[in-house]
């Protein structure tokens, strides 16, 4: 009885979606935890740039991982990097919850160094994990990949919500004989607390995958997809003989199709695939994270916070849904696509014009952005998971090309918009308590 519950599809997929999670929730957490800790780190708000470059560093791991895959296929054990960057991720985050704020005097000047030692580590995991957790889900049928990208989007949400109830960014305005001022409310727990969060995240994402390696899957699984797509599976597993219902496939059988050509993956619609995965990562992972606080801070604190929260809502929410309603037509997902840039124009829009955005002070304004970050959000959350669950009916090399392109699109992303946001300073922030329009 108790082995039959534990190897039923639902603990699979809990166990995948926990997996999931793990993959970019200390980056996540980082940029959560960067008001807080910019009061006490000596960088201050320059540390947001550096943070921005380390991450930049942290794709030399997908540069590896990739080229080792191009050179020598079959060579490297996917397993075993998982279990060395999952045990250094839980090291590092540990670490960073007990050092994370310890000064090094550097040339004269004091510097946060053990911080940013182990930022870079825990960029360089999140960044790995793009072109190893990925691949790793070939071992299973096509629903499990839709189950990780909903992991994935509670890799966002977890760290905002924790981030929310330690009340980082609360603040009240002062009169003052200077005017009004603003006064930053004490957090209710400190950072090593929410470091320490972290690193529990992290260990049961790893705890969750040794489970996944250590266990097999029921037929249940096969009964769990909707009947619309039994025919649909049954095609893949024509194409694919590899996908063997609803059982991981086993590694001898993955070794073989790591070895296989990969010169049909390059069709034209597969090139559109992962061209439409690179722009949805370029704007949801680098460009619009940049400019959010300036596309919601004027509206209030409560608008950012409200934006934040609900955009990550959206996230797994849009992969819940695709978990059901899979749409597989190029156009269809090219006007998907089409419908997210809108949203992200409109918000790249409101940014530009901040502090003094349109239906400035009015509740058709607050409503308007805030419904903007959650469309913009699901949208290409459901266009992430529909191109990711297209691509595993490729082959493990196309989940390889997921992540690239995903962690490439990121990176792109990130890399244009740090010269604007950080150098030229394109993007002005509104002033708190401040009229900024008068």
């Amino acid at each position: 009885m108790a082995d039959t519950w534990w190897n039923h599809a639902i603990v699979t997929h809990i166990l995948v979606a926990l997996f999931g999670m793990g993959s970019w929730i200390s980056v996540n957490s980082l940029w959560v935890e960067l008001p807080v800790v910019v009061g006490v780190l000596p960088e201050e708000w320059n540390l947001p740039a550096y943070l921005s470059v380390l991450i930049a560093f942290g794709n030399l791991g997908p540069v590896a991982v990739t080229l080792t895959h191009h050179f020598a296929p079959g060579w490297l054990n996917e397993r075993l990097v998982i279990h060395i960057i999952q045990v250094l991720a839980v090291v590092a985050a540990a670490f960073l919850a007990l050092f994370w704020s310890q000064v090094v005097t550097v040339a004269g000047e004091p510097r946060s160094v053990p911080f940013m030692l182990l930022t870079f580590i825990l960029s360089f995991v999140c960044c790995t994990s793009n072109v190893t957790f990925l691949p790793f889900m070939f071992r299973y049928p096509p629903q499990y990949i839709r189950t990780f990208f909903v992991g994935q989007g509670l890799c966002a949400l977890f760290p905002c919500v924790v981030a929310l109830g330690q009340g980082v960014g609360k603040l009240e305005c002062v009169e003052t004989a200077n005017g009004t001022e603003p006064h930053y409310l004490k957090e209710n727990f400190p950072a090593q607390n929410f470091f320490w969060f972290l690193s529990v995240m992290l260990a049961v994402s790893a705890l969750c995958f040794f489970a996944l390696t250590n266990r097999v899957v029921t037929s249940t699984a096969a009964e769990e997809i909707p009947k619309t797509e039994q025919e649909t599976v049954r095609t893949e597993e024509e194409t694919h003989p590899l996908q063997n219902g609803g059982s991981p496939v086993s590694e001898e059988q993955v070794e073989v199709e790591k070895q296989a050509p990969v010169v049909a993956f390059w069709t034209s619609r597969n090139i559109y695939l992962l061209l439409l995965l690179g722009i949805s990562n370029a704007l949801t992972n680098g460009v619009l994270p940049s400019v959010q606080s300036f596309s919601c801070l004027p509206y209030g604190t409560m608008t950012f916070h409200l934006s934040v929260v609900l955009g990550n809502i959206a996230n797994p929410l849009a992969c819940f849904v695709a978990m059901f309603f899979l749409l597989r037509s190029s156009i269809g997902l090219g006007m998907v696509s089409l419908g997210g840039c809108i949203f992200a124009a409109h918000l790249m829009a409101l940014a530009a014009l901040s502090p003094c955005p349109p239906l400035l002070g009015s509740q058709s304004g607050v409503a308007l952005v805030i419904i903007s970050w959650i469309i913009f959000t699901g949208l290409f959350s459901y266009l992430k998971v529909v191109v990711g669950t297209l691509l595993h009916e490729a082959g493990h090399a196309a989940l390889l090309w997921c992540g690239v392109f995903i962690q490439a699109g990121s990176l792109i992303g990130a890399l244009a918009m740090f010269p604007l946001v950080s150098v030229y300073q394109v993007f002005q922030r509104a002033q708190d308590c401040t009229d900024n329009c008068s």
